[in-house]
C-alpha cells in the first residue's frame, strides 16, 4: 500500500500517521461519549487523553527498546535513531493506563469507571490504528500463498512483491468487533472493572493469536513465543484475577447494601411501632 496520501506543498500527510490521528480523535469523542451516558463529569476525559497518549507513546517506545536491548548494548546510537519508528503496543496500553491511574489519582476520581469508558475507545483506536499499519507496510504478516494474501509493491517495512497474510487487517476487523463488544457491555455494566478486565483478556487472546500469522521477526521472542505472546499470557491472566476479583467486590457491595436497607427498615418498622 501506499503510505504517503497526498502532497500539500512542502506537507506530506501520511497514512499511518493519519490514521493515528483519526483513531486518537474517535477515542476522545467515544469516551466523552460514554461518560456522559453514564452519568460521569467528562470534563477529565480530555487531560485522560492528553496523558494516556503521552503515556503510551513513551511506554511503547520504552518496551520496544527493551526487545532490541543487545542490538543498544552493541550500538547505543539506535536509541536516537529509533525515535521515530519502533513501538509495541502493550508497553503503549501499559504506559497509557499508568498515566490514566496517575490522573485520576490527582484529580481524585475513580479510576476503574473512567478506565471502562475508554477501553472501549482504545479498542477503536486501535482499529484506525491498524488501518495505519496497513498503509505503511508495518505489522506485517508471514508468506503465504492463501487466496486473501496481500502483495506489497511500495513499502518501507512490509517485503515488497511477495504475498503475505494480511495480519494488519485482521487485526483492525478484530479490534473493530471488540470495539462494539465492549461498547455494549460498559453502557449496561454496573460493576467498575468488568469491562477493562474483559478488554485486557479479550485483546491478550486475539493478540496470542494473530501472532502465529505474523512475519515481522524484528520484534523480540521469549524461547518459542514472540515478545507479545509472551506477554499476552501475563495480561490475560491478570484480566482474568481482576474480572473475579471486581465481580465478587461488587456482590459483597451489594449484599452489605441490602443489608443496611434491611436494618433501615427494621428501623422505620420500630418506629411506626411505637
Amino acid at each position: 500500500m501506499y503510505n504517503d496520501l497526498f502532497t500539500i506543498g512542502n506537507i506530506t500527510v501520511h497514512g499511518y500517521g493519519l490514521m493515528i490521528g483519526i483513531g486518537i480523535i474517535a477515542a476522545y469523542l467515544m469516551t466523552e461519549h460514554l461518560a456522559k451516558k453514564k452519568a460521569m463529569d467528562p470534563d477529565p476525559v480530555f487531560s485522560l487523553l492528553i496523558f494516556g497518549v503521552l503515556g503510551g507513546i513513551a511506554g511503547a517506545k520504552i518496551l520496544y527498546w527493551i526487545t532490541i536491548f543487545d542490538e543498544i548494548i552493541r550500538d547505543p546510537a539506535i536509541l536516537w535513531h529509533s525515535l521515530t519508528d519502533g513501538f509495541v503496543v502493550y508497553g503503549g496500553i501499559i504506559g497509557g493506563i499508568l498515566a490514566g491511574y496517575a490522573v485520576c489519582r490527582i484529580k481524585k476520581i475513580s479510576f476503574w469507571d473512567y478506565l471502562d469508558c475508554a477501553t472501549p475507545s482504545i479498542a477503536l483506536a486501535q482499529g484506525f490504528g491498524r488501518i495505519g499499519c496497513f498503509l505503511a507496510g508495518c505489522c506485517y504478516g508471514m508468506e503465504t500463498d492463501s487466496w486473501c494474501a496481500i502483495t506489497f509493491t511500495n513499502s518501507q517495512f512490509a517485503p515488497n512483491h511477495v504475498p503475505l497474510v494480511p495480519t494488519q487487517i485482521f487485526s483492525s476487523v478484530f479490534d473493530f468487533a471488540h470495539f462494539v463488544l465492549l461498547y455494549v457491555i460498559t453502557r449496561r455494566s454496573k460493576v467498575p472493572g468488568f469491562t477493562s478486565s474483559l478488554y485486557l483478556i479479550i485483546y491478550g487472546v486475539g493478540r496470542f493469536v494473530i501472532e502465529f500469522f505474523r512475519g515481522d521477526l524484528i520484534r523480540g521472542s521469549v524461547g518459542a513465543l514472540s515478545t507479545s505472546q509472551f506477554i499476552s499470557i501475563f495480561i490475560v491472566a491478570f484480566g482474568v484475577v481482576l474480572m473475579v476479583k471486581k465481580l465478587r467486590d461488587s456482590k459483597r457491595d451489594q449484599i452489605a447494601q441490602e443489608n443496611t436497607r434491611d436494618e433501615e427498615e427494621k428501623v422505620e418498622n420500630v418506629k411506626e411501632n411505637h
